[in-house]
């Protein structure tokens, strides 16, 4: 397998190609799309994981694409609160189906990497703002 945009399919008039920056925006968007998942997540920076959000979603994608297969790692935080293997069972099966249904390469693999847990903003609002106080 490797990183380069790799020929995909030939065709009379020409090839088709899909390059490996498209099928890290699929897996982005697809992970995103589940339930408990609080943003994508850049690594660790001195030992803190950076929270990605939704604008950049090639970012903590990593994807390794063949003639006809790819490889997929994310990197996640999620939401406190919910099941983390269920969260992460869900990231696989949306990403594999999401990445083979637009491309039409075979997925063999999504790694799934959770970085961190965060508490929902909604919830750290409330937390801090009581919503009855006697004076």
């Amino acid at each position: 397998m490797s990183t380069l945009p790799t020929e995909f399919e030939r065709t009379d008039i020409g090839e088709i190609q899909i390059a490996p920056e498209v099928i890290e925006v699929i897996a982005g968007l697809a992970t995103v799309e589940v339930q408990g998942v609080a943003g994508m997540s850049g690594g660790f920076a001195g030992g803190i994981a950076e929270l990605l959000g939704r604008k950049n979603l090639s970012k903590g994608v990593k994807v390794e694409v063949g003639q006809r297969e790819a490889a997929v790692d994310v990197s996640v935080i999620v939401e406190y609160g919910n099941r983390l293997p269920e969260v992460a069972s869900e990231i696989q099966r949306n990403v594999k189906r999401s990445i083979e249904t637009m491309t039409g390469l075979n997925v063999v693999e999504v790694n799934v990497h959770i970085h961190d847990v965060i508490f929902k903003t909604t919830e750290r609002v409330e937390e801090l703002e009581p919503a009855h106080r006697v004076k």
